[in-house]
């Protein structure tokens, strides 16, 4: 299958893609655009920026076609060897998982745009880019010729999106064999003798864990941006990387985005990208992958890509629990976790997984999946004595399943789990994976083996912790965001009401300062458009207690061995 890209206007965001495909025998040919992008569990619908659309034979030729559903044509080929496909893709979304086009760039990720023969997918495949002379190419595929990719399969063209511009900043460091590249789109000047340390450091440290890297080479390609961003995809051998705004990005808290981000997304190489789940081996590009081990594929890969940065050097203690701290005020503030288990959240990803969606339905396999592989890498850890861990179980998932490029099943993964623990979890796997029992009842228990416990304490904002409501700010608005379930504001607040006064004086743009301290509230906020009022009373509890993890003072000699031995700092 071979491909050609060009464009006219680049301000107008459309790029002009013939697909050829030769060597036909059938009667009739199914052609087909990807409905969803490996990364993101959901559909894509690519097929709706495809403006214009026909098929031509070897002799250009137009050939009959009929579309036969929103992203799959059948072509009629019958005595016809080569058929091409002359369409444009309008690319004018800027996010890691999306293709633009503009004066300075051509940035695409070929899964949104390049369609394919069924039958075809594991051939070669070419792409030829039409590009100005002094443009050069940040990819992980081959280039054996300038602006020539080539690719050994589908699979692996549309794993492997490029930047293309004579803007990009490009700086390689090695680790072992792997040779890694970091490429910058943007307007920024970053710090590339701390990133590049830094960089490295994570990278060792991976690397040392999995024993061995997947690929001879590896790139990081980062769109910085002149405005906040954060999103992140992994791919065969490379990542693509938004992040903003890019004048901050040597800031502290920037740049701790900028390194945990990488190191994320670099850790999919084996997670996700290599050690897959049954059901998405290989990926069908038709419909959804429905799968209930999201919380290895994204919540493992959360919780280690932290504690990669902690083993490495790159966080402190102080950095590491400040993000681990971020994760765990996260999830017990999601009163889904009540209601919607892990396993069910992973396979609802596809309905639902990257949208709020309704009230209190369900939890967030990066979240509450950071937390679960934490409580099982302290209890693997303490039941061997350190000589097992979650390490342990992604290095036997890696050599058993993705080495051997099979799959694996959730009891696959239970069972691996068990084997490095040297007896059975199922207790665990119940309690957390399968059902809805809250994770602080055995995080105080799991933290004690590394010299950290649980500290709890009352919520400084008055409105949150007498009346158990939060509220959001937007456009000059005040609105319910939140009603902590139990408490008085949910027994009589929704969320998005638009709060307009209390106590009879209009809300300013810190409400909380002005319930501060009222042991009564009256009020007032726009329903559907109607004037209502409700008076909240404070109940016999308060609401949205902070926990933290902080360090034991009295930890052991032992818990502080313990400590070093999982992340590096004592």
């Amino acid at each position: 299958m071979q491909y050609t890209l060009s464009y006219q206007k680049a301000h107008q965001h459309y790029i002009d893609i013939q697909f050829t495909v030769d060597k036909l025998h059938e009667s009739v040919t199914y052609l087909q655009l990807p409905s969803w992008r490996p990364g993101r569990y959901e559909l894509g619908n690519f097929a709706k920026n495809i403006q214009k659309f026909r098929v031509t034979d070897g002799k250009g030729q137009a050939l009959s076609y009929k579309k036969v559903s929103k992203d799959r044509w059948e072509v009629q080929t019958a005595g016809v060897a080569q058929l091409t496909v002359h369409y444009n893709y309008y690319a004018n979304q800027m996010d890691a998982g999306s293709s633009y086009l503009d004066e300075e760039q051509l940035y695409v990720n070929f899964i949104n745009c390049l369609i394919y023969a069924e039958g075809r997918l594991d051939e070669e495949c070419s792409v030829k880019l039409k590009l100005p002379s002094d443009y050069e190419i940040a990819c992980g595929l081959q280039q054996p010729d300038k602006h020539l990719l080539h690719a050994p399969s589908y699979y692996v063209l549309v794993d492997s999106p490029m930047i293309a511009s004579n803007q990009l900043q490009h700086r390689t460091y090695r680790v072992k064999d792997t040779s890694f590249h970091i490429w910058v789109m943007g307007h920024c000047r970053l710090n590339w003798e701390q990133a590049l340390e830094d960089f490295r450091k994570f990278s060792e440290v991976q690397v040392a864990a999995m024993e061995g890297f997947p690929t001879d080479d590896y790139h990081f390609l980062y769109q910085f941006l002149p405005y906040k961003a954060y999103h992140g995809v992994e791919h065969y051998n490379s990542t693509i990387i938004t992040l903003g705004p890019d004048y901050e990005i040597n800031s502290p808290e920037l740049y701790k985005n900028f390194v945990g981000v990488s190191s994320h997304e670099l850790y999919h190489c084996w997670n996700i990208i290599r050690i897959r789940p049954a059901e998405m081996m290989p990926y069908n590009f038709t419909r959804e992958n429905y799968f209930v081990t999201g919380f290895v594929a994204e919540g493992v890969t959360t919780y280690l890509g932290d504690v990669f940065l902690a083993r490495g050097g790159v966080f402190s203690l102080d950095d590491y629990l400040q993000e681990l701290n971020k994760v765990l005020q996260r999830h017990l503030t999601n009163w889904g976790r009540f209601n919607h288990s892990l396993a069910d959240s992973s396979w609802d990803m596809w309905l639902d997984g990257y949208t709020p969606g309704i009230p209190n339905r369900k939890v967030s396999i990066y979240i509450k999946g950071a937390l679960v592989s934490l409580l099982l890498d302290l209890k693997l850890r303490s039941l061997t004595h350190n000589e097992g861990s979650l390490d342990s179980v992604m290095r036997i998932l890696n050599k058993e399943f993705a080495e051997q490029q099979r799959g694996y099943t959730y009891g696959d993964f239970q069972e691996v789990a068990a084997q490095v623990a040297g007896q059975n979890l199922q207790d665990y796997f119940e309690q957390f994976i399968t059902g809805q029992e809250p994770l602080e009842n055995a995080l105080g228990t799991a933290l004690d083996w590394v010299g950290l416990r649980l500290h709890q304490r009352e919520n400084n904002n008055a409105l949150q912790r007498l009346f158990g409501l939060k509220v959001m700010e937007k456009d000059g608005l005040t609105f319910v965001a939140d009603t902590a379930p139990g408490s008085p504001a949910d027994e009589l607040l929704s969320k998005n009401d638009e709060i307009i006064a209390v106590n009879g004086v209009r809300v300013t743009t810190h409400l909380e300062e002005q319930v501060h301290t009222q042991t009564e509230v009256r009020i007032s906020f726009f329903r559907n458009h109607q004037l209502k009022e409700v008076v909240l009373k404070p109940a016999a509890t308060t609401f949205y207690q902070e926990i933290k993890i902080i360090p034991d003072p009295q930890a052991s000699p032992a818990q502080l061995e313990n400590r070093k031995t999982w992340i590096g700092h004592a």
